[in-house]
């Protein structure tokens, strides 16, 4: 090679290491900006937020990673929509954010409104179906509930719900919460069922639901579900009739208060649901039983008693003979008479 070749190459390795170095300090830099970029990103989503005081936000379901930055932005939530999504991005959570509605607490960073709407944790309502409420009641209160939403469309039959108190977030529908009585009942019933005491006087889940709802409204002390079952059950076993004040008025009103003593006509009238009148049991529930009712006709106490009356203070006197029974009667109109002198 000559050394004005030479001299060529040496010239032509000299600019390739220049384009080279030059590369690595464009991507230095680069990196250098990026990082930079990224740190102030990092330290913007991790500011307080704007809130001055906790707020309830609504997210609905199937909305947008930007339509959802967008709503908190408008609503105060957050300063700029952009780094929402973009941090929603680098957390790759796009998917993870669930509808709901969430109280954003105040002072909350974008990264910790990120966080609360993935973990789903979002605000809770309740509602509260009170034991011993006829269906009709129940689906009253149903409509009448300022957070479900929605039109009653379903027509359950009577004690087909669980009265229990329901915790459910926004966007739940009045049929979606009937639904989930529905299937409640249904479930505490099949759990229930065959742990049952053995030699009952019926032989299926819905006579045992009808019974219970009986109990129900004959007692409200959860101490004495079970003795007032152990008379009913006492009874059908010897083929008395149940005798049961609560199912004449559900023949006559359909469970709504009849607002007066029953007359002797009633007593003896004939519905379906007079059981001073018809053997065992009424054809439906008279009410919707609460679980305790429920464990109570299927595990009922051991007694020989077969009859019951009210006892002035709330709760029952129990014997097994009608000369006992006549003596607590007499007892329990004596409480009557007072209570008329006293008013």
């Amino acid at each position: 090679m000559t050394d004005q070749g030479a001299k060529r190459d040496t010239r032509r390795g000299g600019a390739v290491r220049s384009v080279i170095i030059f590369t690595l300090i464009l991507g230095l830099l680069a990196s250098i900006s990026i990082g930079v970029g990224g740190y102030f990103a990092y330290r913007e989503a991790a500011r307080p937020g704007p809130l001055e005081e906790p707020q309830a936000v609504l997210l609905i379901s199937g909305s947008s990673v930007s339509r959802i930055a967008a709503e908190l932005e408008a609503s105060g939530v957050i300063r700029n929509s952009q780094l929402f999504t973009a941090a929603v991005r680098v957390k790759g959570v796009q998917s993870d954010i669930k509808a709901g509605e969430y109280e954003i607490p105040a002072r909350a960073s974008v990264l910790e409104v990120i966080d609360l709407l993935v973990s789903g944790k979002g605000i809770l309502h309740s509602f509260t179906a009170p034991e011993g409420r006829t269906t009709a009641q129940i689906l009253k209160l149903v409509e009448s509930h300022p957070v479900l939403y929605g039109e009653i469309t379903l027509t359950p039959a009577e004690g087909a719900l669980l009265p229990e108190t329901y915790h459910f977030t926004r966007g739940e529908t009045r049929d979606g919460m009937i639904r989930t009585m529905t299937k409640a009942q249904d479930e505490l019933l099949d759990a229930l069922w065959d742990d049952r005491a053995l030699d009952l006087p019926f032989n299926t889940r819905a006579e045992a639901l009808t019974l219970a709802s009986i109990v129900e409204k004959e007692t409200g002390l959860p101490d004495e579900r079970a003795r007032v079952a152990a008379v009913f059950v006492n009874r059908l076993k010897r083929g008395m009739r149940l005798e049961s004040d609560p199912t004449i008025i559900y023949g006559l009103t359909k469970g709504e208060p009849l607002g007066r003593g029953l007359r002797l006509s009633e007593l003896r009238g004939e519905t379906p649901y007079n059981t001073y009148v018809i053997n065992g049991l009424p054809p439906t529930p008279i009410a919707n039983p609460g679980r305790g009712a429920i464990e109570a006709v299927l595990h009922p106490m051991e007694t020989d008693e077969i009859f019951f009356v009210a006892d002035g203070t709330g709760g029952h006197l129990f014997a097994t003979t009608l000369a006992e029974h006549n003596r607590n009667v007499a007892k329990w109109r004596s409480v009557e008479r007072a209570r008329r002198a006293n008013n």
